[in-house]
C-alpha cells in the first residue's frame, strides 16, 4: 500500500463517506483535493473518476481514469473503470482498447514491463 499523508487519508476517507450517502459534489470535490495534495495518489484517482462518471462528468472521469492507469499501468481494474468511463461518453473504440488492455492483465499478461529497483 502506498504512503500517504494522514490528512489525505483522513479526506479520502471522508470522501467515501459521502460517496456512500449519495453526496456526489463533495465527494468529488474532496477526491479532486486529495489528488491536488498527493498527485501520485492512485486510489485518489480512481475514487475521482468512478464519482465523477457517476455524477454524469464523463470527460472528467476519463482524465482521472487516464490518470490512474498512468501511475499503475498493470492494474486491471484501472482499466476497466476507464473503459467503462469511455463507454459512459460513447467513445467505444477508446473503451474497447482500455478493455483489451484489462483482459490482458486478466489472463496474467502486463502491459508494461516491471523493472526491478
Amino acid at each position: 500500500m502506498e504512503e500517504i499523508p494522514e490528512s489525505v487519508a483522513e479526506l479520502f476517507d471522508d470522501a467515501n463517506g459521502d460517496l456512500a450517502i449519495g453526496d456526489l459534489p463533495a465527494a468529488v470535490e474532496k477526491y479532486r483535493k486529495c489528488t491536488e495534495i498527493e498527485p501520485t495518489f492512485f486510489d485518489g484517482w480512481h475514487a475521482l473518476g468512478m464519482a465523477l462518471m457517476k455524477n454524469g462528468q464523463y470527460p472528467e472521469a476519463i482524465e482521472a481514469g487516464n490518470k490512474a492507469v498512468e501511475l499503475r499501468p498493470n492494474d486491471q481494474l484501472a482499466w476497466s473503470s476507464l473503459s467503462l468511463f469511455y463507454v459512459r461518453n460513447h467513445q467505444i473504440k477508446e473503451a474497447e482498447a482500455a478493455s483489451g488492455k484489462a483482459r490482458i492483465l486478466s489472463w496474467g499478461g502486463k502491459i508494461v514491463r516491471e523493472t526491478k529497483e
